[in-house]
């Protein structure tokens, strides 16, 4: 019997154009790339240089095009650059996508939402459960939109997947009562459907609305619905690891039977995890924005906070060691502790051991001109980056037992403290242009140290509920690539 074919196997249609991503080095003249996500070396063969002789593009015209294309995309060293003057690609149009909004009594926001949206069946209102369902009701009717209604509520994914089921077209757009799209918002996203193995792609989501308080300020650039302003691969243990369901479209095909409905945090999560894994490519595209509606009064947000933690659990549970607090390769790992030991001997050995892993590496690299300034750039940027995922979670999933070192040793207060203050100052800058108006320095610190507060409360209090520790567990880099 013939196996199923992956969507990962799918071949990119001729005249499919992509660019190399800003970051990524072309070595030897044009022998190797350095880049990615994690960064890896790929050296290329004779075909393949002269197929990115430009340097910085590729646009598919046979199979060894589209099988580089594809690997370039997939490892995060190049994005889609489809131009709207170029070939014409096989992309679905705004006639192909339902649009899905699950609303319970914010009538107010829904019809926000729905005057941002095209008129006509097109649109499905789930209705999970309303209090005053004809107020839901009036307003879905009066721009022409389906509705449907859930007699008690049944939570967000339950009433996504009866707008999923109900759909009919080959794409679905799922849309929060809470948000509003952008001009513009639906050309960007469909045009990565171009690429038949992208199963979801998600815009930037921004606030709505000018932000006039401090935390509004944070959220603006630090929301935990924006993902930044690069577009990327979603992909398990990236930069981009998940996208929120507050604003995605789906292909139908791809989606399956939707959202866990057992889960009532965290399903976008699992469900991106589930595709993933399936073998579909799904995209982050922040040309496409859609604004958010945040929650910005205190109490609201560090319970909205600590509601995201508690989904930790049970996401490492269903899909382990896709979601660990941080990845650290072992040499990194003894690095970053020996660090924390503020000891002379321990900070020599720790040089010895980065010294080690470079010589080690460059003897891997050995096709490379200057195979020892690689080695010595990527094991630099390995331990910038472990030493900046310890940090972070230093400070957010592990502060309890971090609170409890300081109570004993002056030295766990000078690490926790140095980790707070750098990392969050490192944040702050990462995040300088990612909104008009940001929080000066002392208020991003103070939110920011009170968001990772929240959620790592909301996940210890998740890993006791499930009795499992797996979400504090660190992992290994895969080795892939």
């Amino acid at each position: 019997m013939r196996q199923a074919q992956r969507p990962s196997d799918t071949q990119l249609p001729a005249g499919f154009r992509v660019t190399l991503e800003r970051r990524t080095r072309v070595l030897d003249g044009g022998a190797a790339l350095l880049g990615g996500a994690p960064p890896r070396l790929v050296h290329l063969a004779p075909k393949a240089r002269d197929l990115l002789a430009c340097r910085d593009a590729l646009t598919v015209t046979d199979p060894t095009s589209a099988a580089l294309a594809r690997r370039l995309l997939d490892i995060g060293m190049a994005h889609p650059a489809n131009r709207p003057d170029g070939p014409r690609l096989p992309a679905p149009g705004p006639a192909d996508v339902t649009v899905v909004v699950p609303v319970k009594d914010r009538t107010d926001g829904l019809a926000r939402l729905l005057a941002a949206l095209p008129s006509g069946p097109g649109v499905i209102v789930v209705d999970d459960g309303s209090a005053d369902p004809a107020a839901v009701a009036a307003v879905a009717q009066a721009v022409g939109a389906r509705l449907l209604r859930h007699t008690r509520p049944r939570g967000p994914a339950a009433a996504r997947n009866a707008g999923l089921a109900a759909a009919a077209t080959d794409i679905v757009a799922f849309l929060d009562s809470d948000v509003v799209p952008q001009p513009g918002w639906l050309e960007p996203l469909l045009a990565a459907f171009a690429d038949p193995a992208v199963g979801l792609v998600a815009p930037r989501i921004v606030a709505l609305g000018p932000v006039r308080t401090w935390l509004g300020r944070y959220e603006a650039v630090r929301s935990s619905l924006d993902m930044g302003l690069k577009p990327a691969a979603v992909v398990p243990r990236s930069r981009v690891a998940y996208v929120p369901s507050a604003a995605i479209l789906v292909r139908r095909i791809a989606a399956g039977l939707g959202f866990d409905e057992r889960m009532h945090v965290a399903e976008d999560v699992d469900l991106v995890l589930r595709m993933h894994a399936a073998g579909w490519r799904l995209r982050y595209e922040p040309a496409a924005g859609v604004a958010h509606d945040h929650r910005a009064t205190f109490g609201a947000w560090l319970r909205r906070k600590a509601f995201y933690g508690t989904g930790a659990a049970p996401l490492a549970l269903r899909h382990p060691g896709a979601v660990p607090p941080m990845v650290l390769s072992p040499w990194s790992a003894a690095v970053c502790t020996l660090l924390a030991c503020q000891r002379g001997r321990a900070t020599a050995l720790a040089a010895v051991i980065m010294g080690v892993a470079a010589e080690r590496l460059s003897r891997k690299l050995f096709r490379l001109t200057h195979p020892r300034r690689c080695a010595a750039w990527l094991t630099g940027l390995g331990l910038a980056g472990a030493v900046g995922q310890a940090g972070s979670a230093l400070t957010r999933h592990f502060w309890p037992a971090a609170l409890f070192a300081c109570l004993f040793s002056a030295r766990a207060r000078r690490a926790v403290a140095a980790a707070a203050l750098a990392e969050g100052v490192a944040d702050w800058w990462r995040h300088r242009d990612h909104a008009p108006a940001r929080p000066g320095l002392p208020g991003y610190l103070l939110a920011h140290r009170l968001d990772d507060l929240a959620y790592g409360a909301g996940l210890w209090w998740g890993a006791w509920r499930h009795r499992t520790t797996a979400p504090l567990r660190p992992a290994a880099p895969s080795g892939e690539g």
